[in-house]
């Protein structure tokens, strides 16, 4: 794999700044966004009344607490444009979630704010080892997903080539990696996946392209996962953090030198960890759930968004800012089995230690009578096809998830190809108790 040397003289001054110099930039930001939410966004007016709280209360980072939090479901309910802060025709440009568990979750942006969020994405993907000058590659998808412009904006920042893919044509995906030679793709990890297999189909070695650098996002994905695509590869793939309500891609990064937790960029963002039932906030180094305050976002401010992802907050090493450890779970993606607690990236950990296992899967769970039941569907690799190899893949991750996450499964092994592949964010979990 390709060394990539880390240059610090390229770095923002804010990102090695001390740690008394970041807090003092994020309280008098903070100050200024609390103030602008209450003066101009409704909602926040009433809830700060309602937890008897004002702008003017916040006199150091810890008051921040006393503040309401702010849930996906305050921006459905305000659908489409009930959380913005400024006229609607300072709007640059509007976002949405898909809508596909309810009413879309809408999101803007001034000028400014387009020109943050470049801003941050640029320093993720130099932090990911880009440079200017680079060809980026970005496979995300395009339109109201906030990922394709996010990272189109952001590599343009830097000064890098871009080539607007978007999602979907694995075959043109994969001619235009092998025609163009980019140096960096940005994509979800499972449609990475996707290309691999279609690298393969075609007879190309994934290792013998000009990629050096795979930045991917949307969705939690393991260090087992980062190591099947890097060897896959032979390039570092690094994470990026981000959400449409917080801003969209570029919130925090990993870098490429360390691998070891994802920088959050404490000059825009502003974190903190709680624990997910009560709400009390936890000290850094505890596991709970992830919650962001913005800090420089003018048309859609948010004040202590509950991300529903499961993480904690470590020191910082490559740069002053503090780490997030690697999202592989949230609050709302957890299985609850018999009473055990799973999250699907722990089904995928026991699957990506098994050679002859692909990390192509798919969780079912159904109610059998008064019991729950789960169904792993994963596919073999291709040179593991034969019953006998299937079978005893079978048996050893059935005997894998019973002994280390203490629940008992009926493990199907596929043939190659067997179950759908994802042009986005993939979906691992099938529900029938939901029907």
């Amino acid at each position: 794999m390709l060394g990539l040397t880390p240059d610090r003289t390229t770095l923002d001054p804010i990102e090695i700044a001390s740690r008394d110099e970041i807090a003092a930039l994020q309280l008098a930001r903070l100050k200024r966004t609390l103030a602008h939410a209450y003066e101009n966004v409704a909602h926040y007016r009433a809830a700060f009344a309602a937890a008897g709280v004002h702008p003017d209360d916040l006199t150091g980072l810890g008051d921040l607490a006393k503040f309401p939090f702010t849930r996906k479901s305050d921006l459905r309910e305000t659908y489409p444009f009930g959380m913005f802060a400024v006229p609607r025709e300072k709007i640059a440009r509007i976002h949405a979630s898909s809508g596909t568990t309810g009413r879309p979750t809408v999101v803007g942006y001034t000028a400014g704010d387009i020109d943050n969020w470049a801003t941050v994405v640029a320093r993720s993907i130099r932090a990911s080892g880009g440079r200017p000058g680079d060809m980026v590659h970005v496979a995300y998808g395009y339109g109201l997903f906030t990922g394709g412009l996010g990272a189109h904006y952001g590599a343009e920042r830097l000064g890098c080539t871009v080539v607007p893919m978007s999602g979907g044509m694995t075959e043109r995906q994969v001619q235009l990696i092998e025609d163009f030679r980019p140096d960096i793709i940005m994509v979800t990890p499972s449609y990475m996946l996707a290309i691999l297999d279609q690298f393969r189909a075609a007879g190309l070695d994934p290792r013998a392209t000009s990629l050096k650098v795979g930045i991917f996002g949307a969705e939690p994905w393991t260090n087992a996962m980062r190591a099947e695509i890097e060897d896959a590869f032979d390039m570092h793939a690094v994470d990026i953090y981000g959400l449409s309500e917080v801003i969209g891609p570029g919130v925090a990064n990993e870098c490429v030198e360390t691998k070891d937790g994802l920088h959050i960029w404490e000059d825009h963002f502003y974190p903190e960890v709680i624990d997910p039932a009560t709400g009390d906030p936890l000290p850094d180094g505890e596991l709970g759930e992830l919650v962001f305050t913005s800090l420089t976002k003018e048309a859609l401010p948010v004040i202590r968004y509950r991300t529903g992802d499961l993480t904690r907050l470590m020191p910082g090493t490559a740069r002053s800012m503090r780490r997030m450890e690697k999202v592989t779970g949230r609050s709302d993606d957890m299985i609850i089995l018999r009473g055990v607690n799973v999250f699907p990236t722990q089904i995928e950990e026991q699957i990506l230690k098994l050679a002859a296992l692909s990390p192509h899967y798919l969780i079912e769970i159904r109610r059998e009578g008064r019991l729950d039941a789960m169904t792993v569907h994963v596919e073999c690799r291709p040179d593991a096809a034969d019953p006998a190899a299937r079978a005893a893949a079978s048996e050893r991750l059935h005997a894998a998830v019973k002994n280390l996450i203490g629940i008992s499964i009926e493990a199907r092994v596929l043939d190659p190809g067997a179950i759908d592949r994802s042009m986005g964010k993939a979906k691992r979990v099938v529900d029938h108790r939901k029907g």
